[in-house]
């Protein structure tokens, strides 16, 4: 390890998405809290809905559908719309510090740090352009989706990359609240999207991953990575958060809107 490279971790629970969403958060406070490195976590869920930190589930989410299929229904701490994960999604999580003298707020961001996911697809041969501010698009369709949070000079994004995703239950379990969209004049494109996999069958996961680290690493400006396991403060927050908040159902069903 050495100060100023990129810590990237691979720690992930699929069957377990409540856990893995407690390992977000734990990750960014243990960022906040600490000066060492940036990290970035890369990481699946298998067959779960992640709605917005203000979001109402009956809203966004077909809930018998859900429960017929097995789909668990999670609530992340970020703001921004559901999603539906499954293990062809590729999610990622950067957790920084905003530097001395820097803009923050959501402009850090979804104008400075979202560039690292689109470094990453352009690094697969990609034309990756932003829309909705925080929406990534390949030929008009939505490839990434990005939710983000600031809490003083910390900063945090993550997205869901549809890699190989079932979009045919992605279509089926969430809702397309047109109403909203007209009334907030979002384009459509959040609804139409595709997978790296529908326009080159050639990109494996590990390529993805390859060039994941390479964004975030190109954002920040760092010129090393290496890989790491969640230490013994982090492991024991993320229990906690589990316990306490992301596994309960007053959390991720009945959270009222601020």
């Amino acid at each position: 390890m050495k100060l100023g490279e990129l810590r990237v971790l691979l720690e992930e629970r699929p069957e377990d998405p409540y856990m893995n969403l407690s390992i977000e958060e734990a990750l960014f406070i243990s960022r906040c809290r600490d000066d060492g490195d940036d990290i970035l976590r890369i990481w699946r869920n298998k067959n779960a809905v992640v709605i917005g930190v203000f979001q109402v589930p009956e809203e966004e989410v077909d809930l018998e559908y859900a429960k017929n299929n097995g789909i668990a229904i999670t609530r992340r701490f970020t703001g921004g719309g559901a999603v539906y994960h499954d293990l062809g999604n590729i999610n990622f999580a950067f957790s920084t510090k905003v530097p001395e003298g820097e803009k923050g707020g959501v402009d850090y961001l979804f104008n400075y740090l979202i560039n690292g996911a689109i470094y990453a697809l352009e690094k697969l041969g990609f034309s990756p352009k932003k829309e909705n501010y925080n929406d990534i698009i390949i030929d008009g369709k939505k490839i990434i989706g990005i939710a983000g949070s600031i809490r003083r000079n910390c900063a945090f994004i993550h997205g869901a990359m549809l890699y190989n995703t079932n979009l045919s239950v992605l279509s089926s379990v969430l809702k397309v609240p047109l109403k909203k969209l007209a009334e907030k004049k979002v384009s459509s494109v959040k609804y139409r999207v595709t997978t790296i996999s529908q326009i080159r069958n050639d990109i494996r996961e590990r390529d993805v991953v390859n060039a994941l680290i390479y964004g975030f690493m190109r954002v920040k400006d760092l010129k090393g990575f290496y890989l790491d396991f969640l230490s013994e403060k982090e492991f024991d927050l993320s229990l906690e958060l589990y316990k306490n908040k992301y596994s309960t159902y007053e959390w991720n069903y009945e959270r009222k809107r601020p």
